[in-house]
């Protein structure tokens, strides 16, 4: 079963919270950090680069679920600008282990 992923919101104290730097973090939930790339800077070619920061914090926080490191969590709220949205789904779309994971339940608007 894939992990409903929110964008924006207050998250529940069960939630997990995806965290930009630079966001104000919530009151509650358990917060994982990210800071996305600028667009435009790409270290290496696609087929080379490393999985974007969005991407890697979404595989550490389940990774950290399945673990016990991070509390049980059923869904994961996104607290972003609208840059770091668009790379939390960039991550949801294109990277295969986040794909399968979770599922995006942001509105497009």
């Amino acid at each position: 079963m894939q992990i409903p992923v929110l964008c924006g919101g207050i998250p529940a104290a069960t939630d997990a919270v995806l965290l930009e730097e630079g966001q104000e973090p919530p009151k509650q939930g358990h917060i994982a950090r990210f800071a996305p790339v600028k667009p435009g800077h790409f270290p290496a070619c696609f087929c080379c680069a490393p999985r974007g920061a969005a991407a890697a914090a979404l595989g550490q926080l389940f990774r950290d679920r399945a673990t016990g490191k991070a509390p049980y969590f059923k869904r994961l709220v996104v607290l972003a600008s609208p840059a770091g949205e668009a790379a939390v789904r960039e991550a949801l779309t294109e990277d295969v282990l986040t794909r399968a994971r979770y599922k995006l339940e942001c509105d497009d608007s």
